[in-house]
C-alpha cells in the first residue's frame, strides 16, 4: 500500500481538504455512536448482575419457606396423629358409656315394669 499512497496527489485541494473533514466527521459519528452501544451494553450487563442476585435471593427464600411449610406439614401431621388418637380413646369410652346407659335404660324399664306389675307399691292389704 506504501505505492498506492505515493502514487495519490496530495489532498491540498478544497475538495480533498473538505472530504477529509467529512470523512473525519463521519469517523466522530460512528465512534459516538459506538461509545452510546457500548455504555448501553455496560449497563445492560449491571442489569442482568442484579437480576441475578435477586433471583438468587428469590431461591433462597422460596428454599427457606418451602423448609418452613415442610416443619409446619410435619407438625401438622404429627398434631393430627395425636388428635386421631385421643379421638379413639374418646371414642372407647363413649362407647362404655352408651352400653352403661343402654344397661340403665333397660334395667330402670324392667324395674319399672315390675313396679307397674306390683301396682306401684299398693298399701299391702
Amino acid at each position: 500500500m506504501p505505492d498506492d499512497e505515493a502514487q495519490q496527489p496530495p489532498k491540498t485541494t478544497a475538495a480533498g481538504l473538505l472530504g477529509e473533514w467529512r470523512a473525519a466527521e463521519r469517523d466522530v459519528a460512528v465512534a459516538t455512536d459506538s461509545k452510546r452501544v457500548a455504555a448501553l451494553a455496560a449497563t445492560a450487563a449491571e442489569q442482568a448482575v442484579e437480576a441475578a442476585e435477586e433471583t438468587g435471593e428469590a431461591a433462597r427464600l422460596s428454599t427457606e419457606a418451602a423448609r418452613h411449610a415442610e416443619e409446619s406439614a410435619i407438625r401438622t401431621a404429627e398434631a393430627a396423629a395425636i388428635a386421631a388418637t385421643i379421638a379413639g380413646h374418646d371414642e372407647a369410652e363413649a362407647d362404655v358409656a352408651l352400653a352403661e346407659a343402654n344397661a340403665a335404660t333397660v334395667e330402670a324399664a324392667e324395674r319399672f315394669r315390675q313396679a307397674q306389675s306390683e301396682g306401684f307399691n299398693r298399701p299391702p292389704k
